[in-house]
C-alpha cells in the first residue's frame, strides 16, 4: 500500500516508515499539516496516518479539510491525548482510527490492514487498461504496448481519470475537481498543458494519439 505518514518526529516518522518499509509498503512523507494536505489533495494513497499535533495546520484541520473536499481515503490518527472526548473529536473530524502514543509497532500494523481491507470490500481494481495503455495502481507504473511511461503523480492522476472513464467524455470541469480539486475555474490553461505533456510522453516514438479531443466538449480516452 501507499501510505501518506504525516508526523513531525523525526523519530517516530523513522521508526514507523522503516517498519511500513520492511513490510513492502510505500511510505509518503510529511512533516508539516500543510504538506499533508497538499499530498493528500495531490497523490493517491490508499491510507493516511496523521498525527494530531502538527506543525502549521494541526492533524484535525487537515482532516476537515480533507474531507470538505470530499476525500474519503481512510484516515489513522496518531496523539499523545488519550481522553474520550478526544478521541471522540478525532472521530468526528473524519478519521476511521484512533491511535494513542506511544504504541507497539505490531498493533499499528493491524490497524492498517484493517483499513486496507475496509478500503477494499471486495476485488478492487488495481489495474486499469485502456486500448494498449495500462496502468498499475499499487506500483505507480504505465506501461504503452509493454514500454514504461514515466508520468509526474498530477500526470497519473490526469491519466487515471481518463482511463477509468475510457470511452466517455470527460470535461474540462471534471478534471478541475477531480485532479486538481477545484470547484472553481482557475481561469488558466492547466489542464490543457498537464494533458499536453501527458499526450507528448504517451505518444512517444510516433504513437497514434490515444486521447481525443472535442473542443467544447472535452476529452475521451480511446478504448
Amino acid at each position: 500500500m501507499r501510505i501518506l505518514l504525516a508526523e513531525d518526529d523525526s523519530e517516530t516518522a523513522s521508526f514507523i516508515a522503516n517498519g511500513l518499509g520492511e513490510l513492502g509498503h510505500v511510505v509518503v512523507p510529511a512533516t508539516t499539516g500543510e504538506d499533508a494536505l497538499h499530498l493528500a489533495l495531490t497523490e493517491v494513497v490508499d491510507i493516511i496516518v496523521l498525527d494530531r499535533m502538527l506543525p502549521r495546520l494541526d492533524g484535525l484541520s487537515v482532516l476537515r479539510r480533507l474531507r470538505a473536499a470530499e476525500v474519503n481515503t481512510p484516515a489513522l490518527m496518531l496523539t499523545a491525548l488519550g481522553k474520550i472526548e478526544d478521541r471522540v473529536e478525532g472521530l468526528e473530524a473524519g478519521a476511521d482510527d484512533y491511535l494513542i502514543k506511544p504504541f507497539a509497532f505490531s498493533e499499528f500494523s493491524a490497524r492498517l490492514q484493517a483499513l486496507g481491507r475496509r478500503q477494499r470490500p471486495g476485488a478492487v481494481a488495481t489495474r486499469l487498461v485502456a486500448g494498449d495503455v495500462e496502468m498499475d495502481l499499487l506500483s505507480r507504473e504505465v506501461r504503452r504496448r509493454g514500454i514504461p511511461v514515466v508520468l509526474q503523480p498530477r500526470e497519473f492522476r490526469l491519466l487515471e481519470e481518463l482511463v477509468r472513464h475510457a470511452g466517455q467524455f470527460v470535461t474540462r470541469t471534471m478534471l478541475l475537481e477531480r485532479v486538481w480539486h477545484f470547484h472553481f475555474d482557475p481561469q488558466t490553461k492547466i489542464v490543457e498543458t498537464q494533458m499536453s505533456r501527458l499526450r507528448a510522453k504517451l505518444n512517444e516514438g510516433g504513437l497514434p494519439d490515444t486521447i481525443e479531443t472535442v473542443r467544447g466538449v472535452g476529452y475521451r480516452m480511446l478504448a
